[in-house]
């Protein structure tokens, strides 16, 4: 959801950098994300984004964008109703989901990995140099590093090693340990590896109940 207000922004050629404005302007667009494994999307204003808030050009301004605090409180509230409303439950990803978005989730997993695969995997989607994603990515998480806090009571998953197949497993055995009742179709996309689309580290969270 940051990425496609970011996306906006730019979109409509306002200056990101003046945290005024965009405090002003945060809640204009309509943002809608998909919360059907089979059917991943996002949309503004109608408008499907999914590929054009992946871009370059939108990871080196979401951060500047996503620090107004007036954008925090607009969004997380959008991410709270999407979670509030899922049945019976959802899997959500974000570098603050668990300990600020859904701190009582049944499951958090802080899901990471080492710069320099974070890096690779990042630069291979989208046939970029590795070493400019690296510096890219670490202006990212300095200016992140706020957000990206672990949840005291979050499990560490270190991805580095892990092939995308591998995190999926782990993390539903998790659920199921928790007594989540987690569904993954063969071949969803509720999981990514860090670098690989999704946020680059950060909390996974199963928020929902056990009732069905």
């Amino acid at each position: 959801m940051y990425r496609a207000l970011t996306w906006w922004f730019m979109a409509q050629e306002i200056d990101t950098t003046d945290p005024a404005l965009v405090a002003a302007r945060a809640a204009e667009p309509s943002i809608e994300v998909s919360t059907d494994p089979d059917a991943p999307w996002t949309r503004v204003n109608g408008r499907d984004v999914s590929a054009d808030i992946r871009t370059e050009e939108v990871s080196a301004q979401v951060s500047v964008v996503a620090r107004v605090p007036a954008v925090r409180e607009h969004l997380i509230a959008g991410q709270r109703a999407i979670i509030a409303a899922a049945d019976p439950g959802v899997v959500a990803e974000g570098r603050d989901i668990g300990t600020v978005v859904a701190p009582a989730a049944q499951l958090k997993v802080f899901l990471t990995a080492d710069p320099g695969a974070r890096a690779r995997r990042r630069a291979a989607e989208l046939s970029a140099d590795a070493g400019e994603t690296e510096a890219a990515q670490a202006r990212r998480d300095r200016l992140d590093a706020a957000q990206s806090e672990k949840a005291a009571d979050a499990l560490l998953l270190d991805a580095t090693d892990l092939t995308l197949d591998e995190v999926i497993d782990t993390i539903t055995r998790l659920a199921r340990e928790r007594g989540a009742s987690l569904f993954l179709p063969e071949g969803a996309e509720l999981v990514g590896l860090p670098g690989q689309g999704q946020e680059d580290q950060g909390s996974w969270a199963w928020a929902g109940d056990n009732s069905c």
